[in-house]
């Protein structure tokens, strides 16, 4: 059983949305995100990364650039570009992308049921990360962006969502970054808002799909506010965070790749080989298509690696295709024991292409890149019910959630 909650949402003007509607701020770095910005006043990353109107020299974790972020906030809401609920309300967040669609709601859940394990982690976190988004929701008192969760389907609740968008028509309805169209549908009844919280006592938990970083840092945000605030009621709106649900049957993970910078050993390939079934290939026959399929791109050309001897762990971890590289690559021939801290190693979505890896090695930044078949939603969502934790960067979730689109003040300010 898990709680959703309605709540008084902060939203752009409809005239307004496609300008504010901005990439997530973990999917764009500093620079990145001040040259859109430049572009583009209305840009919500105003708001996420608001180091963009600061001097380039400042951190993007300088105590000015939380404060920054509180000052455009109210800026935005002061010009009505962003605009409050007069009451609580739940949104529908369809999603299409290449003829994927997936619709979720936009709602409240609960920071109790997250400490106590209905609401399901499936990675760690990195403290630094963490303090950033908890410095942010701090000062802007608000979940400035949702967290992104999803849940074993239900058919009432499918049929009543589609039920919704079948008789209503949406707020908003534009086409954004990497050609996604993006609807949102106000759902403003309380029958339907009631029955929608009722079927959803039905679902037994939730599971973090991306995200991590903005839950851990909503929970502690919202346990600080308790202990400010002891005498406040249960249901101050600290107590809960701001998320978008999805069935995990309409969600996608694209291949999340790895980038080195370490020099390479010699007969590093005939090394290889004694692990992999190695071979040389086009980039067109690269990509891999099965569980326990590796690219690896070096000096130029790309090879198929398969694994010959997966696991033979029954251990769900071990299983996975991030675990077997990491052991049999990354830790026997580089040492890289923490792919969290070590700097040596970075990631790269998959929905930038193998393009991105032949140009990060190419241009001499990394020396070998390496990519891989996604991880699925089963696979998380055992890990996840197991009570066990993923590698880092194991999943990549395609489309994103756009930032700008809803913000959940705490009114405690």
């Amino acid at each position: 059983m898990v709680q959703i909650r309605p709540f008084k949402g902060i939203r752009p003007e409809e005239k307004l949305v496609e300008k504010i509607a901005s990439l997530p701020y973990d999917v764009l770095d500093s620079n990145e995100a001040r040259a859109l910005g430049e572009k583009n006043p209305y840009s919500y990353l105003h708001i996420d990364k608001a180091e963009i109107d600061l001097p380039e020299t400042r951190s993007p974790y300088d105590c000015t650039v939380y404060e920054q972020a509180r000052k455009n906030l109210a800026a935005f809401q002061k010009k009505h570009w962003l605009k409050k609920e007069d009451q609580p309300v739940l949104y529908l967040y369809e999603l299409t992308m290449s003829g994927h669609v997936q619709t979720g709601i936009v709602c409240c859940t609960s920071i109790e049921e997250y400490l106590e394990g209905q609401i399901k982690k499936h990675e760690y976190t990195r403290p630094e990360k963490e303090q950033d988004r908890i410095n942010h929701s701090d000062v802007c008192d608000a979940n400035t962006s949702p967290i992104f969760l999803t849940y074993r389907a239900q058919d009432a609740i499918d049929e009543l969502i589609c039920k919704w968008k079948d008789q209503f028509s949406p707020i908003y309805n534009f086409t954004s970054f990497h050609n996604v169209t993006h609807r949102v549908w106000l759902v403003d009844q309380t029958e339907t808002i009631t029955q929608l919280e009722r079927l959803f006592r039905n679902v037994p938990a939730l599971y973090i799909a991306d995200g991590h970083h903005r839950t851990e840092s909503a929970v502690k945000v919202g346990q600080k506010r308790q202990a400010q605030f002891p005498d406040a009621p249960s249901d101050a709106e600290f107590n809960v965070f701001l998320s978008v649900l999805f069935p995990k049957e309409q969600l996608k993970i694209l291949d999340y790749n790895r980038v080195l910078n370490v020099p390479i050993p010699p007969n590093f390939l005939q090394q290889l080989e004694q692990h992999f079934f190695l071979k040389k290939v086009k980039k067109a026959e690269a990509k891999p298509q099965t569980k326990h399929d590796f690219a690896l791109y070096l000096n130029h050309q790309w090879y198929r690696l398969t694994a010959k001897h997966p696991t033979s762990s029954k251990d769900i971890i071990d299983q996975l295709d991030v675990t077997i590289l990491q052991k049999e690559v990354f830790e026997r021939f580089f040492d890289i024991q923490d792919i969290r801290t070590d700097k040596r190693i970075d990631f790269v979505g998959g929905i930038r292409g193998l393009d991105e890896l032949e140009r990060l090695v190419d241009n001499q930044t990394f020396t070998l890149a390496f990519a891989l078949f996604p991880t699925t939603m089963d696979d998380l969502l055992n890990v996840a019910d197991h009570g066990l934790i993923m590698p880092p960067k194991s999943t990549w979730f395609e489309p994103k959630l756009l930032s700008g689109l809803f913000v959940h003040d705490f009114e405690t300010k």
